[in-house]
Parts: C-alpha cells; structure tokens; sequence
C-alpha cells in the first residue's frame, strides 16, 4: 500500500473523564474497535493545555495527571469514520488532523510528493520487542538511519495502542512484546527516499509514512524561519502551526535540562501549548545513537517538545525556542489544521 492517509492526534491530561471511565482508554477503545492500521498512546513528562496548567513528572503532587498524546493513522476514509465517533466525546485538549503517505507491505522505491524532496518526516510503526535480524527493530531502524546521514532519529514507546488492527496494551508482569512504538526521523526527503526500500525489507509488516516538514536549526545553526503561514487555509479552516523540539535529557540551558526550560518559558511567554516527550533510543546530529543504560548515573535518552499554536505566536514563540537552543538540538516546523472540538 502506497496512499495518502490521515493522522489524528488528541492531546489531553492522563485524568481526563468520559462516561466513567479514563478519556485516553476511550481513544484506544474505539481504534481498536475500528481495526486501525496503528495507532499509539505515549505518556509525556512535562507540559501544560489551554488553561495553562503545568504538569511534570518532576513532582510528586502533579505525577499522577502527566499529558498524554494519542496517535492514530489509516487512511482518510477510516480516520474520518473514527472521529465522527470520537467527536462526540467532551474533549478538551487539542486536536489535529495532519495528511502524510502511508506505506505497507512491500516498499519499492517512491517518488517524493511536492515539499517532501525538502526535508521529510519519517515514522516507523513497530513492537516494541519486535526483531530485524538479531537486533530489536527499533535499533536496526535508527542504526541505518544513522549510518544514511538522516539528521535525527528518536524512538517513543507507546503504553498502549493498535498494532495492524489489533490492541496492544503494557501490563505488569508481561513481556509486552506487541506493545507499539515509533521511531520518529527527520532528514533530506531524497536520502530518505533511497533509504524506504532496504528499511522496508527489513521488517516483518512495514508500516511507515512521510510528511512534509521544515528544519529550522541543527545543532545551533539556523536552517531556516519557520513558514509564514495564513490564519485559515482556502476552505477556511482554522490553521495551526507545529514546532518540534529534538534534544536529550543530558542537554542543558543555564544548568537546567534544556527541555524542563522550554516548557517553563513557553508557558511564560503565553503559549497555547506544549508537551515533552521522552524517548527511549536515538540520537540526533552527528552523535551516536544512545539510550539508558544500566550503568549509568544520568539518562542518555532522547527527549521530543512539542509546542503548537497559531502561525502568528509561532513566528514570536520560535524566538523563545531560538534563545534556549543556541548549542543544541534539531528544530523543524509543520502545518496542521485544528479540528474543532465540543467545549468541555
């Protein structure tokens, strides 16, 4: 398969409610339900909505109500039928619905679509203990990334979600070897191109897509200005733009961990909203791909922030994300049109 699909993601707090039951649990309920081609559920470590409330794993009273951001992509047909259900739902958190290329089964070489020759997103659905040849698959993935110059490479692990249509959830005391997981690039959509086919080969059931993307800066050194993009696209949708933030947890800013101070001051500056996520594996620029080890004292995991609000407050936030990323980290910028959603 080689088509246009859609990706929902919802953006909410891990305490959210529907019908006497967890909101998030009602999400995955309903993609499984629909035998989504995949879909994940991830537990972020910091971040804060509309109403400006910050929550973070660094504190013990605000733990138990961390953000949560689910992810579900299929094609068009079968997203839309999902959100007519999930649209129902009092959800008041954030959601977007963004196009890419979905490809499955046997991947040939393929032909960029207008803006992906750019710079390309590429994302790589696999389980968690899923194998390519001796290696875990996510490690195999990022590795040929690596080895292929893609700028940045970051793998998140799901707690829950949809496998080829099919539930997977982390329980204690199992191996939770289906649980799904991404491995999130960005890089020059040629190289990437050349490299779908060998990456295709190597796995059991591929299931990957592209988006297009800018990079704004690697490593420090600016790329380019985030697009100036119009409130409302030409149907008249409201428009959102997207930064996203790829550094690790050893990266710091005046002393503290560089994405602990991304948040605090885009909450300052009156952003719409932000999340950090942390990864498990990756790496970006030229360092070797990393993860947890357990000799280590301090984490070498990758860490994602994702901060989304209008163009106009995204041209004046870039300049908050500019400041603290002087020395490090790979930050691009995407389009995204907002779905309404019921008051809550």
């Amino acid at each position: 398969m080689n088509e246009d699909c859609l990706k929902l993601t919802i953006y909410c707090g891990e305490r959210d409610r529907v019908g006497g039951g967890f909101l998030a649990d009602a999400f995955t309920e309903t993609y499984a339900r629909h035998k989504l081609q995949t879909s994940l559920l991830m537990r972020g470590i910091e971040g804060f909505g509309a109403k400006h409330h910050r929550h973070t794993d660094r504190l013990l009273s605000l733990s138990e109500d961390l953000p949560l951001v689910s992810v579900a992509v299929d094609t068009r047909a079968r997203i839309e039928s999902v959100w007519g259900e999930l649209g129902e739902l009092r959800i008041g958190g954030l959601v977007t619905l963004e196009t890419a290329r979905m490809l499955t089964a046997q991947i040939d070489t393929v032909r960029l679509a207008p803006g992906l020759d750019e710079a390309t997103k590429l994302t790589v659905y696999v389980g968690r203990h899923e194998h390519a040849g001796a290696k875990p698959a996510y490690e195999a993935v990022v590795e040929l990334l690596h080895a292929r110059g893609v700028a940045g490479a970051t793998v998140l692990l799901g707690v829950d979600g949809t496998a080829h249509g099919v539930r997977r959830r982390a329980r204690f005391f199992a191996a939770n070897a289906g649980v799904p997981l991404m491995v999130l690039a960005v890089g020059d959509g040629e190289v990437i191109a050349q490299i779908l086919p060998e990456l295709g080969a190597m796995l059991n059931r591929p299931l990957i897509t592209l988006e297009r993307v800018r990079v704004c800066k690697r490593d420090g050194r600016h790329q380019a200005e985030p697009r100036h993009l119009p409130r409302t696209e030409a149907a008249g949708s409201r428009v959102l733009q997207k930064l996203m933030v790829y550094t690790s947890e050893q990266a710091r800013h005046q002393g503290h961990p560089l994405h602990h101070q991304l948040i605090r001051e885009l909450r300052r500056a009156g952003a719409a909203g932000a999340t950090s996520l942390r990864g498990m594996w990756g790496y970006h620029g030229d360092h070797a791909p990393h993860g947890d080890s357990f000799w280590q004292l301090r984490r070498r995991v990758p860490v994602v922030t994702v901060v989304i609000d209008t163009p106009e407050r995204i041209q004046e936030l870039f300049g908050v994300v500019d400041r603290l990323t002087g020395q490090s980290g790979l930050v691009t910028s995407e389009l995204l049109p907002a779905v309404p959603t019921p008051a809550p």
